[in-house]
């Protein structure tokens, strides 16, 4: 038992540090380092690295090593597509629950986007978008659908993404704008409408990273 609570507090720790980028895409995973690391024997380390590719967060190639995993581009396609399911399918969802905590807070949210693009603050703003789809997915109140939701972000290490995605210019003010629309139809109680417009948003988010990608590896 304490070796498997052990072993769950090193995976939970490492995917953590790979989703914030403390552990960058490509780094290295020793599984001696990480013990001294984390103060616990290989085994643990192991089992949690095996946990870890799993999930699609960590790559271990036979005879070279272990490391965190880099999405190629038809992966993160495949995860976007399936993001712009879970969350269509959310915000319907939300949208016939009617007024619920998570919709004030999603008020409370767009409050606080609306004052980030004001000021330009893309960090800040990056954050609220993380906050604002991940209240509309518990907002659902369907645990199949957020446990899917939550290994797909995982995956995609969505903190990271989202930052690439709001590099594009007009990016900050679009999204914010799309946020709304959401928001309007799901407080309208227009779960159709919600979800129709929560795929669009995730089509033109994906599109938005895709070319800021681009842009990188054209510099």
């Amino acid at each position: 038992m304490q070796q498997t609570s052990m072993q769950a507090r090193v995976a939970e720790e490492l995917r953590q540090m790979i989703i914030s980028g403390e552990l960058p895409p490509r780094s290295s995973l020793s599984e001696m380092a990480l013990s001294e690391t984390f103060g616990v024997s290989r085994t643990p380390i192991r089992e949690a690295l095996k946990q870890l590719q799993i999930e699609g967060l960590v790559e271990v190639r036979p005879r070279v090593g272990t490391f965190v995993a880099v999405p190629s581009r038809r992966e993160i396609t495949e995860l976007f597509q399936m993001k712009e399911l879970l969350e269509g399918a959310a915000a319907r969802l939300l949208a016939f629950r009617g007024n619920v905590p998570e919709v004030e807070r999603l008020q409370a949210n767009m409050r606080e986007a609306d004052e980030a693009v004001r000021g330009g603050d893309s960090d800040r703003y990056a954050e609220l978008v993380h906050e604002f789809h991940d209240l509309i997915v518990v907002g659902a109140d369907n645990t199949k659908l957020e446990a899917y939701y939550r290994t797909l972000m995982n995956q995609l290490a969505y903190g990271r993404l989202v930052r690439t995605s709001l590099t594009r210019p007009g990016r900050l003010s679009e999204s914010d704008t799309e946020h709304h629309r959401v928001l309007d139809l799901i407080l309208a109680k227009d779960g159709d409408g919600a979800e129709r417009v929560m795929r669009e948003h995730v089509r033109r988010s994906h599109q938005a990273l895709m070319a800021g990608m681009d842009e990188r590896l054209e510099r």
